[in-house]
């Protein structure tokens, strides 16, 4: 039987996406010309990000496993911005 991810770790993954998104609302918000297109993208972002969370707590390992595995991608995608 194959190890999967540990659901907590992954909702560490999905907070610090979640967070990361969360300031950047706010940093645009603080801009003196909020760009709507960026501010739109990034709340749905923000949403998606809450729904995961949502789904992680009914989800089976391999499910688990495929958060996991985007929100990592995302995490490092981001912090290399």
């Amino acid at each position: 039987m194959p190890e999967h991810v540990n659901p907590e770790a992954v909702e560490q993954l999905v907070q610090e996406v979640t967070s990361w998104y969360a300031e950047q609302i706010i940093a645009e918000r603080r801009t003196g010309g909020p760009d709507s297109d960026r501010l739109q993208d990034l709340k749905e972002q923000l949403a998606a990000c809450a729904a995961d969370r949502q789904a992680l707590q009914d989800a089976d390992g391999d499910q688990v496993d495929e958060i996991a595995a985007r929100y990592a991608a995302r995490l490092k995608e981001l912090k290399g911005r």
